[in-house]
């Protein structure tokens, strides 16, 4: 009854997006319309409602037995605000986020971090996707004793800031940056139309004006005018809607090491009892019921549902890629990519270091050492002012990193970017503040440095769960080459190991860390070596040129030569615990080692067995949340990887399995076209202007030529089942030996290690 009263189309909403004829597109809808009859459905969310007063819980959750006193627990503070459809107000809430929380010298990010209660920022900030808005912010990493304390912090910084007012640069910069992201409208690899749903959505869910916080000029034009006009503008929405909200709450997680183990012998107690609850014919219910839904999970989708889906049709595909325009610009030293697309008026600009001019010592520090440049000060201004001028006058400075494996060489590419945009009448600001964290950055603030690493480590400890599946993946790939080591050094479990080391040398040996910033400093900062990419149209980059040459023409010019790295790399088959009730199990294989030549079809098989053997065998019969194949052409590594995993030896199994499913396919006449439209789409993958820029790039470092690109494209379009045949051959050999890591829980890991002793070494990691 659930399904047939919320899932009718009287309680849908449908959305279209394109300049698609309206008249077909009712058309279209009356098609599946016409048969069924309007009722009245109540779907109404109601509003929360209001506390008369503040609310403070205390909360347990599980940590590793071992982590003892030294374990950390987390404290947030949450406002529920007004609606979320109030888009002037909106708007305002999220100029006085970014007012609080955005920068690094943000007024109560800053207060928070100084504290030194804890090591990160923990909480959402502004959440303004649900009916009613809520703000939280607190820390993690902390001595749960301190939680009134930082309640207190929290509470008489926003009281300090509504008495003694808000620096006008810190609203300028938050007018800025709201502004700039509005109109850039950046929605990454999220098709416009798709994220314009959305939004509509936020509204829309609730019965309100689906176009509310679409159409942002006259509430954006609003409240810029209040800003102007009345002075304390931000400070007054702090005082009304954080200080005199008697709708706010406390909620304080302590560790408990014990927890975990309590867990799941209260949930052992309770399946015993249920069992023995059970009569005979309760329980011959329970198996036929278990043996009807394992019928269902193993029965394909009838051919007569499969068709009643729209789909793309092999014929609809353009034979040919789509190129992104490169050209190269010459210059005495650096090397200058420029690419010629229509950007909106905005400069995107990266600016690459390469790595390999660096011993591999210094590789740990290098996430770290960009944020240092653009978070610890220039020689004329301190952190929170540089902060301010990034945010006044550019939309936004980052740091990236960029490893991959080079075409036909041992060596891989390893870069740090230092990524920024701008309008164009502010690109001289931006290569001004580029140019000045380059040259004068102050690396010497000992505990401006001791904060960042602090929040770096909890950072990676905090995304060990929901991304584990990538630090499996990441781990596993760095045992076959170079670049992979290399991003695992920056990114992954040694970079954890890395940042608990480096967060007690910044304590005990502060002018050992100095000299190596330092020295990182004069290695990279080399006009030689120096990588310059430029997105913009025509006419923008010919005035911008002459800027970049002069802003080249500063920095220092020093001999440059590569450095040979020697990776040290971990044992093959690792457990690494973590307090967690599932696992990310991985296997890694390298088919090149064994003879295989790549072609394109090898896209489409990773993709098909990932969307359905993987599926079918680990998420559906498994219980998983997901399963993955990776497989990376420039390297030859092809990697399985499952997300939030309840098994882990079942898991293997069925990963060892791909080769027999492979090999004695049998498709049908529509699988193989959907599989190879599925991988077109992938290769044709939705980017805006400046991820073209950059993909063209990366294409480049790597060596990977638009010839190359349109051969594997015919590949594709071209595969055929021998394909999945012979793939699985080759594929049978190299699951005889690969590489196995698992992330997660210390039980599931420690019983598996048991059952197959001697192949797994088991390493505690949280």
């Amino acid at each position: 009854s659930f399904h047939e009263a919320y899932y009718h189309p009287s309680n849908a909403l449908i959305f279209f997006y394109g300049d698609d004829d309206p008249e077909e597109r009712l058309r279209m809808l009356n098609k599946y319309l016409k048969d069924f009859k309007q009722r009245a459905v109540d779907s109404k969310i109601p509003l929360q409602e209001r506390l008369d007063g503040p609310r403070r819980l205390s909360r347990m959750y599980a940590v590793g037995e071992e982590a003892g006193e030294g374990s950390k627990g987390m404290i947030t503070l949450n406002w529920l605000l007004n609606e979320t459809k109030d888009g002037e107000l909106n708007l305002a809430f999220h100029m006085l986020e970014f007012i609080l929380l955005g920068m690094p010298g943000s007024p109560l990010r800053k207060a928070l971090i100084d504290s030194k209660y804890g090591e990160d920022l923990a909480g959402v900030g502004l959440a303004s996707e649900l009916r009613q808005m809520y703000f939280s912010t607190g820390l993690k990493g902390i001595d749960p004793a301190h939680g009134d304390d930082i309640e207190a912090l929290i509470l008489e910084t926003l009281t300090g800031l509504v008495n003694r007012g808000i620096d006008p640069r810190t609203v300028e910069a938050a007018q800025n940056t709201v502004e700039f992201i509005l109109r850039e409208n950046n929605t990454g690899n999220y098709p416009r139309g798709l994220v314009l749903m959305l939004r509509a959505l936020t509204t829309w869910l609730y019965d309100d004006e689906p176009l509310a916080l679409v159409a942002f000029e006259s509430p954006l034009r609003s409240v810029k005018a209040k800003i102007g006009a009345e002075e304390a503008f931000f400070e007054t929405l702090i005082d009304e809607h954080f200080l005199k909200n008697t709708h706010w709450t406390q909620l304080l997680l302590r560790p408990d090491p014990a927890m975990a183990k309590k867990e799941e012998a209260a949930e052992q107690e309770r399946l015993a009892e249920f069992r023995s609850s059970l009569g005979a014919s309760d329980l011959q219910q329970l198996i036929d019921h278990s043996a009807m839904l394992r019928q269902m999970q193993e029965t394909p989708d009838s051919p007569r549902d499969l068709a009643a889906i729209p789909t793309l049709k092999l014929s609809d595909l353009s034979k040919l890629n789509k190129t992104i325009p490169l050209r190269l610009v010459d210059d005495k030293e650096a090397q200058i990519l420029y690419h010629d697309l229509f950007t909106s008026g905005i400069v995107y600009l990266d600016v690459g270091f390469d790595l390999h001019a660096l011993p591999q010592k210094y590789l740990p520090y290098v996430p770290l050492f960009g944020r240092a440049l653009l978070e610890m000060g220039t020689e004329k201004e301190d952190f929170v002012t540089l902060a301010q001028r990034i945010s006044r006058k550019t939309g936004g400075i980052s740091p990236g990193l960029h490893t991959a494996v080079v075409r036909d060489s041992e060596q891989g590419t390893a870069w740090l970017f230092l990524r920024g945009k701008a309008m164009m009448a502010e690109s001289g600001a931006l290569l001004s503040i580029l140019s000045d964290v380059l040259l004068t950055a102050r690396l010497d603030n000992q505990e401006r440095f001791r904060q960042m690493v602090l929040e770096a480590k909890a950072r990676h400890e905090h995304k060990l769960v929901p991304s584990g599946h990538q630090i499996v993946n990441m781990r596993l790939r760095s045992h076959f080459n170079e670049a992979d080591w290399a991003e695992e050094q920056m990114r992954g479990i040694n970079q954890l190991i890395f940042l608990r080391k480096l967060a007690r040398s910044v304590e005990e040996d502060w002018p050992g860390v100095l000299s190596d910033l330092e020295a990182m400093r004069r290695i990279l900062v080399n006009r030689k070596g120096l990588l310059v990419n430029v997105t913009m149209d025509e006419t923008s980059w010919l005035g911008f040129q002459p800027r970049l040459g002069r802003f080249l023409e500063a920095l220092p010019v020093s001999p440059f030569s590569m450095t040979r790295w020697d990776p040290q790399r971990p044992e093959g088959f690792e457990g690494l615990t973590i307090p967690a009730q599932v696992n990310y199990v991985g296997k890694a294989v390298d088919l090149y080692a064994l003879g295989y030549q790549f072609h394109g079809s090898a896209q489409v098989i990773s993709r098909y067995l990932r969307n359905a053997w993987l599926w079918e065998a680990i998420r559906v019969k498994g219980g998983a949340y997901g399963a993955f194949c990776l497989f990376d052409r420039l390297s030859g590594i092809l990697t399985f990887v499952s997300y939030r995993d309840p098994n882990l030896l079942m898991t293997l199994d069925a990963m060892d399995d791909s080769a027999r499913f492979l090999r004695n396919i049998e498709l049908t006449g529509e699988e193989l076209p959907k599989a190879i439209i599925g991988t077109i789409g992938d290769l044709d993958q939705y980017q805006l202007p400046d991820a073209k820029g950059y993909t063209s790039m990366a294409r480049y470092l790597s060596g990977t030529t638009d010839q190359e690109r349109q051969r594997i494209r015919e590949e594709v379009l071209g595969t055929t089942i021998d394909h999945f045949r012979s793939f699985g051959d080759i594929l049978e050999k190299a699951l005889e030996g690969g590489l196995v890591k698992v992330l997660g829980s210390q039980s599931a890991i420690e019983k598996a290690a048991a059952e197959r002793p001697g192949w797994l070494k088991v390493r505690k990691v949280l």
